[in-house]
């Protein structure tokens, strides 16, 4: 039998009674929906700043910041669209993905500016000695604090268009440099080459890309790459901004701050000399301003992270190999700055409501990593908006799942990236069978089966396997009772 999972669903079994047997009647369902398709097409989007100059190596025209002069900009922008997803690139700056919309909620998962604000010129911080924020998701490199390609236009193609999916390339090469950059950057040019893969399937509810790295020089190179995440999950699309209820998840324990931003860590334990546990700063509620937090010492092996907007339960999670991106850089401009939010029109600052999560091929900033001669980096990852889960435990690119237990009970909610696709539920407490049945998912509420545990105390662990109603496996997981 069928059962729709969601949100709004509790199903809990008594004690010694099977699955199959407990009685439960197949929810009746519509009739299937059509194929879905994936379209690409082109649109124009607007994007306001206060009045600024540079030159045309990008440096910043001294005395050109007017703060009380708004001026437009428009972009060439690339919409990528299925059934779930409306993907909005803006290859000409910085060759970002700027907004993830997700169809079934309406709701915007990324941040984008309304109002751009230059900021730290002649401080000696970023690559062109001043920076501003646009958004989106964008690649740095090949230095630190956004590199030198944050505001260069990429080339773009369409590698691959149908009905079935749609690719495409955002590139740029290293083969510029700024003469006046501050002394911590690299000199000259690097010649990496960098192209972005970006790919939406239909019938898929998360966004595929990967990052391809090329160094053609005879020789290793130091350099640095990171991917920057500007999100806001469950947003309003014309207004994105993260609450006081955005949670950072992150398979992390502990964490480390430079020495400028060690009141980052006054709310959170010591986890060992120079680490502080993960607890309270996971909440943007608990930043006391801005600052930059490390995953202390890297990843540990989890190949997620993200944010969820516990104030309506929805969110985004990238999931990636992390032993090729084991750095995890965490920034917010601290909560009590949006306490009292001003108009950006009326009032445009560079502080804005967002949590700034980072990908890196090393574990900080200005901590090189070593690009072989002739060699190639490649980093694959995808982007799926949850619904209905409060956490993040286990996660492929099929499946993001929530498991926990209690003396209580299992408390399973899952999340699937392809959500037309019918699903057997399996959980097990040693030999005993708690839930086994097909599901079919909920992509606007998301899921959530409740199952009791039997008396019979056979064993403190819980296995979870979510698989193809007529297939293999597509997630496992093992939880203990607590």
């Amino acid at each position: 039998m069928a059962i729709r999972a969601s949100s709004s669903i509790r199903l809990r079994f008594a004690v010694a009674v099977l699955p199959m047997a407990c009685g439960f009647h197949a929810v009746a369902h519509a009739a299937p929906p059509e194929p879905d398709r994936v379209s690409l097409s082109e649109q124009t989007v607007s994007w306001s700043t206060v009045k600024y100059a540079t030159y045309a190596d990008n440096g910043f025209v001294d005395g050109s910041f007017d703060k009380t002069t708004i001026v437009g900009r428009t972009f060439r922008a690339h919409v990528l669209e299925n059934r779930y997803l409306k993907v909005t690139l803006v290859p000409e700056f910085g060759g970002r993905i700027l907004s993830i919309i997700y169809k079934p909620t309406g709701h915007e998962q990324l941040y984008r500016t309304e109002v751009g604000v230059p900021y730290g010129m002649k401080a000696g911080v970023f690559y062109y000695d001043w920076l501003m924020v646009y958004g989106g998701i964008l690649p740095t490199f090949p230095d630190a604090e956004h590199g030198r390609t944050w505001l260069k236009p990429w080339d773009f193609k369409v590698v691959k268009e149908t009905a079935g999916e749609v690719t495409v390339a955002m590139s740029l090469t290293d083969d510029f440099g700024y003469s006046a950059a501050p002394k911590q950057f690299v000199r000259g040019s690097t010649g990496i080459e960098a192209t972005y893969y970006v790919t939406l399937k239909a019938g898929r509810a998360a966004l595929d890309a990967r990052m391809v790295l090329k160094n053609p020089n005879d020789k290793t190179i130091d350099y640095e790459y990171w991917t920057c995440t500007t999100l806001a999950p469950g947003s309003d699309p014309n207004h994105p901004k993260a609450t006081g209820g955005a949670e950072i998840i992150a398979p992390i324990a502990a964490y480390s701050t430079p020495h400028w931003s060690a009141n980052l860590s006054e709310g959170d334990d010591s986890a060992g000399t120079g680490k502080f546990r993960f607890e309270k700063l996971r909440y943007f509620r608990n930043w006391p301003t801005m600052g930059i937090a490390y995953a202390a010492p890297d990843m540990q092996g989890g190949n997620f992270w993200g944010v969820i907007n516990h104030d309506n339960e929805e969110g985004i999670i990238r999931i990636a190999d992390n032993t090729v991106t084991p750095g995890l850089k965490m920034w917010t401009w601290g909560y009590p700055s949006f306490t009292n939010e001003t108009d950006a029109r009326k009032d445009p600052n560079q502080l804005r409501p967002y949590v700034e999560l980072w990908a890196g091929v090393s574990d900080q900033f200005f901590h090189s990593a070593k690009f072989p001669a002739r060699g190639e980096v490649s980093i694959p990852e995808t982007y799926s908006p949850t619904v209905g889960m409060r956490n993040v435990t286990d996660a492929n690119g099929n499946i993001l799942v929530n498991l926990a237990a209690t003396a209580s009970g299992v408390d399973l909610q899952f999340v699937s990236l392809e959500p037309a696709t019918p699903l057997r539920v399996t959980l097990k407490r040693g030999d005993a069978i708690l839930f086994d049945d097909t599901v079919t998912s909920d992509p606007k509420n998301g899921n959530r089966i409740s199952a009791a545990l039997p008396a019979d105390g056979s064993g403190e662990q819980i296995r979870l396997t979510i698989g193809a109603a007529q297939g293999n496996a597509l997630i496992s997981a093992e939880t203990k009772i607590k």
